[in-house]
């Protein structure tokens, strides 16, 4: 039997509101990964949305956590990045990739920091420098359209977009350093809304999608760069890891339309972890 893997999630809590660590935390389980946390931060609920919420930074606490486990000889096959609430998060951060990620862990870096054009209200204008310091030393970034364009200091487009422009931004990502890169929110016509994937070894570039689905889920981007992870650390190729990624988020957006749930509640990935698991086993298709 193969060894399990292990990895360990950095994000946020949000004790109520689908995403963060308790998006990361069960998809990755359900996938038959162990999954060890470091939270960054405790908050009563995610912020899209919600008023009045409590929020508590764990930034001191990161650190102290990984030394101990330095200490008692951890290893793990990947490290996964979410929302970091500040510069100090991402040296923080960084520095968590040397300490753990020497021994050839796969770093996955979700650059979480913006959406629909506009960086979020918490960050100043020079935040995405650093995000790309960090992008810089992972292995696959999961950018959205505007946090790429926030990366690369390019001007936010509209879509529809053009194959041009895409590969122009996955090639440009890849440059900054990661070896394969998954841009999300790619659509080149109303209809259809996925992702487009760049493997900067091979050259490779391959996009999927499904019909789109009307209207803004919070955690979403969560969903995807989890069960994106689950499915390389299960041996799928990027390509593939991506399109079950994308399978999986629009199963998710869908239950959640057709149930007519409150939409600052965050997506119902439950309802598909048993068909994600039977898909990576390699029992059912897509």
């Amino acid at each position: 039997m193969e060894k399990q893997k292990r990895i360990v999630a950095i994000h946020d809590i949000s004790c109520f509101g689908r995403c963060s660590l308790t998006v990361a935390l069960p998809i990755l389980s359900a996938a038959g990964i162990e999954v060890s946390v470091i939270p960054t931060a405790v908050l009563s609920t995610h912020t899209g949305g919600f008023t009045d919420f409590t929020f508590r930074d764990l930034s001191d606490d990161i650190l102290p956590i990984v030394r101990h486990w330095q200490s008692l000889d951890l290893k793990f096959d990947a490290i996964y990045t979410g929302y970091l609430g500040s510069f100090k998060q991402l040296e923080i951060v960084s520095e968590v990739f040397e300490r753990l990620g020497s021994a050839g862990a796969l770093k996955l870096v979700d650059p979480v920091m913006a959406d629909n054009g506009v960086l979020y209200k918490s960050f100043p204008d020079t935040f995405p420098a650093g995000m790309k310091k960090l992008c810089e030393k992972a292995d696959v970034i999961v950018p959205n359209i505007t946090e790429a364009v926030l990366l690369l200091g390019e001007p936010y487009q509209e879509g529809p977009y053009t194959q041009s422009y895409m590969e122009h931004l996955l090639k440009s990502l890849g440059e900054i350093g990661p070896k394969q890169v998954v841009l999300t929110g790619v659509y080149f016509d109303d209809r259809q809304l996925g992702a487009a994937m760049y493997d900067r070894i091979t050259g490779e570039i391959e996009y999927s999608f499904a019909d789109r689905i009307e209207g803004y889920y919070h955690g979403t981007g969560d969903v995807f760069g989890s069960a994106l992870l689950a499915a390389l650390l299960r041996g799928s190729g990027l390509i593939h890891a991506a399109s079950v990624a994308v399978d999986f988020t629009v199963g998710s957006i869908a239950r959640t339309k057709q149930a007519g749930t409150d939409l600052r509640f965050g997506v119902d990935f439950e309802s598909g972890l048993a068909k994600l698991a039977r898909q990576l086993d390699g029992k059912e298709g897509r």
